[in-house]
């Protein structure tokens, strides 16, 4: 990993290579027992991630046909229902102390999207907004959604964050209803037909939501 950025005692790391989600499980476990603070950006292998939320008719298939497919299956105790990961999403991962910088959860959340959503326009020009009746991020156009998002605060220690869709197939989420919506609401940079240059907009885009966040931090 590399560190790209570390402002305001908040180190910002940058994978460059697709990280196993049981590897981001026990490095959130260890972070959050010493509340040692990270913005962790990455991609995972495909793999199905439930929330507390996560209700069985919106899973699809068997667990024995995740299997020969080779997606993992995970329950997490982030808030949400089903989502899926793919090789070429941007997952951002924040694990911030709300307590130490006196920041309540709302306004965690507040900074959260309004930094995906200044970073999402500078990077592509794309105008991403919220959905009252459900969680991430969607294009004002087509009113798909580009960004799922699930966080998880114990102890005033927040984990996990938001997975934008970039150059993925999005096949993964034909096999789920994503946080009970249709896989065909899903959409992505490169449905989008903006999957041009994508490792190096990748890069800007992480600088550019990790110097918004930042700036909103205590």
């Amino acid at each position: 990993m590399q560190k790209f950025l570390h402002q305001k005692g908040l180190p910002s790391y940058l994978f460059p290579s697709i990280v196993p989600y049981q590897r981001y499980l026990d490095f959130q476990e260890n972070a959050r027992k010493n509340r040692r603070e990270s913005m962790l950006f990455l991609e995972h292998s495909p793999c199905l991630t439930g929330g507390i939320g996560a209700k069985a008719e919106n899973l699809l298939v068997s667990k024995e046909y995740l299997t020969t497919l080779g997606v993992e299956l995970v329950s997490l105790p982030r808030g949400g229902d089903f989502t899926a990961h793919e090789p070429g999403q941007i997952v951002g991962y924040l694990h911030i102390d709300l307590k130490k910088r006196n920041i309540s959860l709302g306004d965690f959340l507040r900074n959260l999207n309004e930094s995906l959503a200044v970073a999402v326009k500078g990077t592509w020009g794309l105008l991403v907004v919220e959905n009252p009746k459900a969680p991430g991020l969607y294009t004002e156009t087509t009113e798909k959604k580009l960004i799922s998002e699930g966080v998880y605060a114990k102890s005033h220690f927040t984990s996990f964050g938001f997975a934008l869709n970039g150059i993925n197939s999005l096949s993964t989420f034909s096999l789920i209803h994503p946080c009970g919506a249709r896989s065909e609401d899903m959409t992505s940079l490169a449905e989008l037909g903006l999957a041009s240059g994508f490792l190096e907009k990748r890069k800007e885009f992480v600088l550019r939501f990790s110097r918004h966040f930042l700036s909103l931090l205590p």
